[in-house]
């Protein structure tokens, strides 16, 4: 074997490590949180979010939790009335996804003592911050769940420590997120207080 040989199975094999992206999607097809680590462009984006809509929401529960779509595949598990839809590289083992999803799962449900889809939409930040605590670019970094809710929980007590009196903390933790996580929350991107104001 070469060394490009070698540098390519490496470049492969990285590739398979990590998820590209994943959507928690009601049955509606709203979506209630989406993250993508890999680039793409907003319309490659909005293609995804329709594949995901159009070739998950109308299965059969009984049907297979994998769908091929070129160069990566979804792979999801409904839990109640939420699809946890991740995009996987197609060298990607289909059954360590669906651990990982598991895994997220019981940290959400350890953090919000059994998770709804109404704690996502009202509590999308601390949502995310489960999501960037076990994994970073996509790959699996920290597996035990109570490490996790250790972290935020210092986190939470680190950002009341920080907040003036009569200041909402949870516009404290908004400097984090993209314009469309702010705008789902129902705050102006990048202003002050419980619905954006001044």
């Amino acid at each position: 074997m070469t060394e490009l040989d070698h540098a390519a199975i490496k470049q492969k094999a990285a590739a398979a490590c990590g998820w590209d992206f994943i959507v928690l999607m009601s049955r509606q097809g709203k979506i209630r949180l989406s993250e993508f680590f890999s680039s793409y462009t907003e319309s490659q984006k909005k293609r995804i979010l329709r594949d995901i809509a159009a070739d998950v929401l109308p299965r059969q529960a009984k049907m297979c939790n994998i769908i091929e779509k070129g160069e990566y595949k979804f792979v999801y598990r409904r839990y109640a009335s939420l699809y946890f839809v991740v995009g996987a590289p197609a060298e990607m083992n289909e059954l360590i996804v669906l651990e990982q999803i598991h895994l997220f799962v019981e940290a959400l449900d350890g953090y919000f003592n059994s998770v709804c889809e109404l704690d996502l939409v009202f509590s999308l930040h601390k949502s995310l911050m489960i999501l960037f605590e076990m994994f970073i670019g996509g790959m699996l970094c920290e597996s035990n769940r109570r490490e996790v809710l250790q972290q935020i929980v210092e986190a939470e007590e680190m950002v009341e420590q920080m907040t003036k009196p009569g200041e909402d903390t949870s516009s404290q933790l908004d400097d984090g997120l993209s314009f469309q996580e702010q705008f789902q929350l129902g705050r102006k991107p990048g202003a002050r207080g419980p619905r954006g104001n001044r």
